[in-house]
């Protein structure tokens, strides 16, 4: 081994949905002789690929620095991402980046520090150390040294499964297909079976949480879930320290991590042109409530004030949504903030018409509409182009209002779509639900990634 007057960390990470089960890899190298000196790795729950990789950077550098805190150091990542920014090329603009990126520079003065973007082939070491990772949190455990293996398959061929830290696609399906992973029995010792490291083809039917159906909560599926304490996260670890077994996460644990967000789902009362069954998006007239849909808003305010459970209020931004919260506001004392991610599809040159007027007019483009996500309507919007905007809408909201009960006065597609993503459904289940004007829905989100939906359709307020 070489004076440790130079160290090389590898470091990368992943999540299996973005966001989604992740886990971060890194391994500190003697630049000569190309030894492994150090590996750390470790599950972090439920993050995105960037949050992963920035923490697999930044146990790679406090590795390194245990070794020969006056070392120079290049880091080398397949993260063009991470790279650009730690180099100072790139402005940091994410909230969840800057924390990162500040603890990153701060282990080692800058001088000491370069940061140089290696293909992802060349990075196989600490992406298997990321996958183990990903593998053991999905047996309930945390990553081992002792059982690793990352060093052998970091040399093996590379048709292995290394691309499986980077699911992408719809951030929330993939999400919700990974977590019933997690509830899944794993055999073997933590990080040593390949079994569970590529995609999760398929949804658990047991993947809700025990304790938020309505019989737990006295029948009332609206009721704030039971509060669980939170499972403390276990630190990185490296060879050079032994490591200690962290709590049990999935259906392994005694507790979900943490309060969920709970998101009670009203779509707004009906205008003028719901009995009619127009098309009524985000690109039309903007139609107020009828008397029908105002009376409805009022019904909604008495049952959600009779609950008690509600204490934000966030609403689409167009004006049939805005009048219902508003109506419900004045009743519950609250404001209501606008939230431009969960207003209604833009239905394009079909707005306004009613399903055969468009079959009609536009026969080729409607088929393809009902065949396809991705299709949009002439002028209008893709439900694929929604489903990414709802979910993003839905990171933010869950974040920011984690262990709160938050109302969301908004139309059928995001409603629809948030209860497919949560499901783990296909896009074409959009075409089979049915939701009523002013009806009520509910989904829980717990920080551990799993969500729960607890109720749909809801119009016993309206009888």
């Amino acid at each position: 081994m070489t004076d440790l007057r130079e160290l090389i960390v590898e470091a990368d990470g992943g999540s299996r949905g973005n966001p989604g089960p992740a886990g971060y890899g890194a391994v500190v190298l003697d630049p000569v002789s190309g030894e492994p000196l150090a590996e750390a790795a470790e599950y972090i729950g439920v993050a995105t690929n960037n949050v992963a990789e920035y923490k697999g950077l930044v146990a790679g550098l406090k590795a390194a620095r245990e070794l020969a805190p006056d070392a120079t150091v290049r880091v080398r990542m397949d993260s063009k991402l991470v790279v650009e920014q730690m180099s100072g090329r790139w402005k940091i603009k994410h909230p969840d980046m800057k924390p990162l990126a500040a603890e990153a520079a701060g282990v080692f003065p800058a001088s000491q520090v370069t940061y140089e973007w290696i293909p992802r082939e060349r990075n196989k070491h600490a992406d298997r150390l990321a996958n183990e990772a990903m593998d053991a949190g999905k047996r309930g455990r945390q990553w081992q040294p002792s059982t690793s293996t990352a060093a052998l398959d970091a040399g093996a061929s590379a048709t292995l499964d290394a691309g499986a830290a980077r699911v992408v696609g719809d951030a929330a399906a993939g999400a919700a297909k990974a977590r019933a992973a997690l509830t899944a029995a794993g055999t073997g010792p933590a990080g040593t079976s390949r079994a569970g490291t590529g995609p999760v083809d398929t949804a658990s039917a047991g993947t809700g949480r025990t304790g938020t159906s309505p019989a737990a909560t006295g029948g009332d599926p609206l009721a704030p879930a039971p509060d669980a304490a939170a499972v403390p996260a276990a630190p990185a670890t490296s060879r050079a320290a032994a490591a200690t077994a962290a709590p049990p996460v999935g259906w392994a644990a005694t507790a979900d991590l943490g309060a969920p967000a709970t998101f009670v789902l009203l779509r707004h009362g009906e205008t003028a042109l719901t009995p009619e069954k127009r098309f009524s998006g985000s690109g039309g007239t903007d139609p107020d409530l009828s008397p029908v849909g105002r009376r409805q808003a009022e019904a909604a305010a008495a049952v959600l004030a009779a609950r008690g459970t509600v204490q934000e209020i966030v609403s689409s931004p167009l004006a049939r949504c805005r009048q219902t919260a508003a109506t419900i506001a004045a009743r519950l004392g609250l404001d209501v903030r606008i939230e431009d991610g969960i207003r209604e599809t833009d239905f394009g040159a079909w707005e306004g018409l009613t399903f055969a007027e468009a079959r009609e007019r536009y026969p080729d483009e409607l088929d393809a509409w009902l065949a396809s996500p991705k299709a949009a309507p002439p002028g209008g919007e893709s439900f694929a182009a929604v489903s990414r905007r709802v979910a993003a809408t839905r990171d933010r909201l869950t974040a920011r209002h984690a262990g709160r009960t938050v109302l969301l006065v908004t139309h059928v597609t995001p409603i629809k779509t948030l209860v497919r993503l949560a499901l783990g459904a296909p896009p074409e289940s959009l075409f089979r639900m049915e939701l009523s004007a002013a009806s009520l829905s509910a989904v829980a989100y717990y920080r551990d990634g799993n969500a729960s939906v607890r109720l749909l359709n809801d119009t016993s307020h309206l009888r």
